[in-house]
């Protein structure tokens, strides 16, 4: 779970929390008290909350952890509520509320603009805007730890590794192949993926990337993003709070 605090416009804290299915309210909701005092703020200094996730009980647990510890009903980013995007999936329903936080930040920071967004976490999507409205839909494929995971649990002899970037492609122990695999196997999947997108949508004409999620710093150098913002998905969580504010 990754959160933050905003005053405004800035960002004042970031804070991850693993989290599964099972976390409780009163877990989630005395982590957030305790992870405010520890940076210097007051949790009656919190007038709005604003979530998204695609579990279903870790929303129930934090929207409940908001109104018992914080006494605020949480904004919950959702299909039906104000995006200021035109959500061109054939089931609008599907989509990711993270994906949808993506690409609201997104369009702020490319408004009019063909534009893709690269999120780099448990799973790696690319998202597709057209012209700074349209979200056209996107790719989906495992992330580097669940590809790790993968190798680790179907191959018995194959460990799991640090996941980084190597020096070179070739890998000359176990471990080093495959951080090299999954290293440069997602580097081409990616290009491709973007290239290809391209291509299709928008005649080859160059496109912004933005890229998130916390493996995007690994491949900065490579030339692939136009631009890393960590903070992408909470960024375009506090728009969507804004839009639907009373």
């Amino acid at each position: 779970m990754f959160g933050g605090l905003f005053a405004g416009d800035k960002l004042q804290l970031t804070f991850r929390k693993p989290s599964n299915r099972g976390t409780s309210t009163d877990e989630l909701g005395l982590f957030f008290r305790a992870v405010l005092r520890e940076n210097g703020f007051q949790p009656d200094q919190v007038k709005e909350v604003a979530l998204c996730s695609v579990v279903p009980e870790l929303v129930s647990s934090i929207s409940a952890s908001s109104q018992k510890y914080f006494d605020i009903q949480p904004f919950i980013l959702k299909a039906g509520v104000k995006t200021g995007l035109k959500i061109l999936y054939r089931n609008p329903a599907e989509v990711g509320a993270d994906r949808i936080a993506g690409a609201i930040a997104g369009t702020q920071l490319y408004p009019g603009q063909n534009l893709l967004i690269i999120d780099l976490g448990t799973a790696t999507t690319v998202e597709v805007i057209r012209q700074g409205h349209d979200y056209l839909g996107g790719v989906i494929m495992p992330g580097l730890n669940l590809s790790m995971q993968a190798l680790d649990q179907g191959a018995s002899k194959l460990n799991t590794v640090e996941i980084l970037r190597p020096d070179t492609c070739l890998g000359q122990t176990t471990a080093t192949s495959i951080q090299s695999g999954l290293y440069h196997g997602h580097l081409g999947a990616l290009r491709e993926i973007c290239a290809t997108l391209g291509n299709e949508l928008f005649e080859g004409k160059p496109s912004p990337v933005i890229a998130t999620g916390g493996f995007a710093p690994l491949f900065a150098n490579e030339g692939l993003f136009n631009q890393v913002v960590p903070d992408l998905v909470l960024r375009g969580l506090v728009t969507a709070l804004r839009l639907n504010l009373p």
